[in-house]
Parts: C-alpha cells; structure tokens; sequence
C-alpha cells in the first residue's frame, strides 16, 4: 500500500451517492408530498438552499439514479420514514445504506473511485460487486 492512497468507497460515496440520494429524496418530498423546500432541508438536516441547488439539478446529479427499479423501495419507504416524522434513525439508515449497496453493485461509483485513485483499474476491481 505504502505510496498509493487508500481510496474507500465510502469516501467516494460521500462525494456521489449521498448527493444523488438527498437530491431523489428532496425532489420526492417537493413534487408528491407537496412539501416547501424549507421543510425538506429541516427535515433532511440540510440548509435550504442545498434543497434548492438539488431540486434545480445544480447539485446531486453526477450519478443518474432515478430510474433504478432496485432502488424505489428503499427511497420510498426512507421518505415515508420521513414524512412521518418519527425517530427511526436506525430504519432509515439502514435503508440509506442498502440504496448505496444497489449503487455500487451496479457500477455507478466506479468512475470515481477511478478519478480518486488513477491506478485503479475497473475491470480488475470488484470490490463493489461483491457481497
């Protein structure tokens, strides 16, 4: 390992996958829940122009996931978590990380983690694919 950085995929998670997911789950909560978007950003934990810059596509569009069939389930049920407002931190998280799981098994992370560590090669690398 010594000179190579040690690239996570959860560090690139952060940078892709968590972006993509708060904007589908904003964009839920405006457009079917009729929420405003200072609502969603109290409810998400973010501010509310970080709700505007995803509602507007200016943020959490760099991976395309809104038509992953794998993925609704986990993305409603998280939003009906939400919108009942009740403490299920655990529930959700859980659901969260399950959506990031489906992301990287189908690959969708992979040019990143590629970005981040030039020498990975993504034809080699299975790390995501695997359970």
């Amino acid at each position: 390992m010594g000179e190579k950085p040690l690239i996570i995929p959860c560090e690139v998670a952060v940078k892709s996958v968590i972006p993509a997911v708060r904007a589908l789950l904003a964009k839920e909560l405006i457009e079917k829940h009729g929420m405003k978007q200072n609502q969603v950003a109290e409810i998400l934990g973010i501010s509310q122009s970080a709700v505007s810059k995803y509602n507007r596509k200016v943020r959490g569009y760099v991976i395309k996931i809104e038509d992953i069939e794998e993925i609704q389930t986990p993305i409603n049920n998280m939003i009906t978590l939400l919108v009942k407002g009740k403490d299920q931190r655990t529930e959700f998280l859980k659901l969260f990380c399950q959506t990031c799981i489906v992301i990287r098994k189908k690959g969708l992370m992979c040019q990143f983690c590629q970005k981040a560590d030039p020498a990975i090669e993504i034809e080699e690398c299975a790390f995501c694919t695997i359970r």
